[in-house]
């Protein structure tokens, strides 16, 4: 399984919006849109779980692709870089 990361999505976008684009690349097994906590609206990005082969193929279409007025942007998560051991 590969967590992509979607960004510069409108402020609009749905859930079920996010889904369905995704969707015409294979099954979206987990999708969170990182939403305001007052407004309810997209914050502008967004992660999708799908299959390996089924990812690289939404990175290949999808990003640079224009979604409700955007240019989106579609990579894979990169893992946090954090220094030293974890400690302080």
């Amino acid at each position: 399984m590969k967590k992509l990361f979607v960004g510069n999505l409108p402020s609009a976008t749905t859930d079920e919006s996010l889904q369905a684009l995704f969707s015409e690349f294979g099954k979206v097994h987990a999708l969170k849109l990182v939403k305001d906590l007052f407004t309810g609206s997209c914050k502008g990005f967004g992660f999708i779980e799908m299959e390996g082969h089924e990812a690289r193929a939404a990175i290949t279409g999808l990003d640079g692709r224009t979604f409700e007025g955007n240019t989106i942007k579609v990579k894979y998560e990169e893992e946090s870089k954090k220094g030293g051991n974890g400690r302080r």
